[in-house]
C-alpha cells in the first residue's frame, strides 16, 4: 500500500502497536506496507502535518476591492446584506457575473472572524402554570373566501409555554383590545384555568393611531383584565419577536397546519363564518389532543378562573340622526327610524355592535370596517328604511350607500338593467316595490331566485302584479274568520254520564 495513502489514524495505531511488535507486524496491523513502516521509522510526522496548505489555483477576483471598499461597508452598516453588497458589481464592470456566491461567502466568512457581537437566544426552562402568550398572526395570504368573498382576517393565537395548549380565534379587524380581551378569555374558559404570568407583544398595533389619554385607557384597562384572572401582564420588547418565542415559532406551525388541512379539503370556500371558525377549532383541538397528557398535567396547577368573564367590548354612546342610522369608526350604520333623535349605548365587539336604549338591548348588527385607504363604508339593511324608501322612490337614484342597500347580487343587478331600459323615476318606484316585496312577504331568498331567473333572459323584466300574486297571500285580503260559540249546555251533557258513575 502506498504511504501516501496512510491516514492519522493508521500512524497512531502503527505507533502503538510498535512499542510491543515488530515494524512489519505492526504495519500489517495498521494496513500498510513494510516499507512504509521503515520510512514511518525514520519520520513519525503525521500525515496531516505534512500537508502544505492549498493555495489558490487562479487570481481573486475581490482581491481589489473587498478590504477596500466591502469592509468598510460591513464596519460602517452591519446589517446590510450580502446581496445589497454585491450591487457595487454595477461601479466594477469588470467583475464577473459568478462572483455573486464568492462574495457572500468572503463576507460570512469575515463576519465570522472580525464581524460584531450578535445577540444570543437563551433557551428557558418553562415552569408549569408559569406563563400564558398571546399574539396574532396575519392569515391573509391562505386566500380564505366566506360566501364568495375573500377574507382579510387574522388569527389570535394562545399558548401555554411549558405544555404546549394552544387556542385560536378567527379575528376580522385588526390587533385591538377587544380582539385581544375576547380571544384571551375564550382561550382561558377553554382551557379551565389561568396561568400566572400573560406575555403579549408591545401592542403597538393596539396603540397606533389612538391619543394619549385612549392609550392610557386602554392600558388601565388591560391591566384590569389581568387581574380580573389573577395574572401578571408583561410584555416583550418592541421589534424583539424571539422573546415572544414561544409563541412565535408556533404560528408557523399552525398556518402550516391550516393550509395543509385547507389542501385536504379541497376547497377554501366556505358558507359562511361560523363554518370557519368550527374549521380553525377542529384544527387546533386536533394539536392539543397530542399534548393531552402535558396539558393535564398543567391545568391541575393552573390558577381557578373566576366566577364570570370581565367585558370584552369597548363602550360607545353614539346619536341616531335624520339619516336613519349612525357613524361609528368611519362606518355609519342605518337602525329603525323610530329611533331617530334617540342616543343609543354600544357595546363594539370584534364582529359586531350589540346595541342598548338605556338599559334595554335592541339588537345586534355585524360591524363594518372603514377602507384602508380611510374610505367610509356602510352597513345598511333595507329593512330599516324601505317604508321611508315607498314615499320617495326617486331617493333610491344617487343614494350613498345605494350598493350596500340591496341584499343580495341579483337584486343590484335587476336595478342596473331597469336604469338601462326604464325611465329613472320608473326604476327606482320599481325597484323599491321590489324590496318592499321581499320585506312584507318575507320572501327576499325566493324573490331573488325569480329575479336571477329574469337576468338569465334577455328581455327579462319584472311583473309586480305576477308577482305579488306569487308570493300571496296579501295581508289586506285575508279572508274573515268566524268563530261560532258552543253552548254550555253541551259541556253539561258531557258531564252528566260521569257524574252519573260517580254516584
Amino acid at each position: 500500500m502506498p504511504g501516501s495513502h496512510i491516514n492519522d489514524h493508521q500512524v497512531r495505531l502503527y505507533m502503538k502497536m510498535r512499542q510491543t511488535v515488530s515494524p512489519r507486524s505492526a504495519a500489517a496491523c495498521a494496513a500498510f506496507s513494510t516499507a512504509t513502516a521503515y520510512r514511518l521509522e525514520q519520520d513519525a510526522q503525521l500525515p496531516s502535518q505534512k500537508k502544505a496548505p492549498r493555495g489558490r489555483r487562479r487570481p481573486d477576483p475581490l482581491a481589489d476591492i473587498f478590504d477596500s471598499e466591502v469592509v468598510p461597508l460591513l464596519e460602517s452598516a452591519p446589517g446590510i446584506r450580502a446581496v445589497a453588497v454585491f450591487e457595487m458589481q454595477r461601479r466594477h464592470p469588470e467583475l464577473p457575473d459568478g462572483v455573486r456566491r464568492t462574495m457572500e461567502r468572503r463576507i460570512r466568512s469575515w463576519r465570522a472572524l472580525q464581524g460584531p457581537d450578535r445577540d444570543v437566544i437563551f433557551r428557558q426552562v418553562h415552569e408549569p402554570g408559569r406563563m400564558g402568550l398571546s399574539d396574532f398572526t396575519d392569515m391573509a395570504d391562505l386566500g380564505v373566501r366566506i360566501a364568495g368573498v375573500e377574507l382579510d382576517h387574522r388569527l389570535y393565537h394562545f399558548r401555554l409555554a411549558c405544555s404546549g395548549f394552544e387556542h385560536a380565534h378567527v379575528i376580522l379587524g385588526g390587533e385591538s383590545y377587544v380582539a385581544l380581551a375576547e380571544g384571551l378569555q375564550n382561550a382561558l374558559w377553554a382551557l379551565g384555568g389561568a396561568p400566572r404570568e400573560h406575555r403579549s407583544d408591545s401592542l403597538s398595533a393596539a396603540f397606533r393611531n389612538l391619543d394619549a389619554s385612549a392609550r392610557d385607557d386602554l392600558t388601565h384597562r388591560y391591566d384590569a383584565l389581568c387581574r380580573h384572572y389573577r395574572m401578571e401582564p408583561s410584555r416583550n420588547n418592541r421589534g424583539v419577536a424571539h422573546e415572544n418565542g414561544a409563541i412565535e415559532s408556533a404560528h408557523g406551525h399552525l398556518k402550516a397546519a391550516v393550509r395543509d388541512a385547507l389542501l385536504m379539503r379541497g376547497s377554501v370556500d366556505f358558507g359562511e363564518l361560523a363554518e370557519y371558525r368550527r374549521f380553525i377549532d377542529e384544527i387546533v383541538a386536533r394539536k392539543n389532543a397530542r399534548s393531552a397528557k402535558r396539558i393535564d398535567a398543567e391545568r391541575a396547577v393552573l390558577q381557578s378562573l373566576p366566577g364570570m368573564r370581565t367585558s370584552d367590548y369597548e363602550e360607545v354612546l353614539v346619536m341616531v340622526t335624520s339619516s336613519g342610522g349612525f357613524t361609528l369608526r368611519k362606518v355609519f350604520y342605518t337602525v329603525p327610524s323610530r329611533l331617530i333623535g334617540h342616543r343609543l349605548r354600544v357595546r363594539l365587539y370584534d364582529d359586531r355592535l350589540e346595541l342598548f336604549l338605556g338599559g334595554t338591548p335592541l339588537f345586534t348588527l355585524p360591524r363594518g370596517r372603514a377602507d384602508r385607504k380611510g374610505k367610509h363604508d356602510h352597513v345598511v339593511d333595507y329593512r330599516h328604511v324601505i317604508h321611508a324608501l315607498r314615499r320617495k322612490p326617486m331617493a333610491l337614484l344617487n343614494l350613498v350607500y345605494r350598493d350596500q342597500l340591496f341584499p343580495r347580487e341579483a337584486y343590484r343587478r335587476m336595478f342596473d338593467r331597469l336604469i338601462e331600459r326604464l325611465a329613472d323615476r320608473m326604476a327606482c318606484r320599481t325597484m323599491v316595490e321590489l324590496l318592499s316585496l321581499a320585506h312584507e312577504r318575507a320572501c327576499e331568498a325566493e324573490l331573488a331566485g325569480v329575479l336571477e331567473s329574469l337576468l338569465a333572459t334577455p328581455q327579462g323584466m319584472p311583473d309586480m302584479a305576477a308577482l305579488r300574486a306569487r308570493f300571496a297571500p296579501d295581508p289586506a285580503a285575508l279572508p274573515e274568520v268566524i268563530v261560532e260559540l258552543v253552548p254550555l249546555s253541551a259541556y253539561e251533557a258531557l258531564l252528566a254520564p260521569r257524574a252519573e258513575e260517580m254516584a
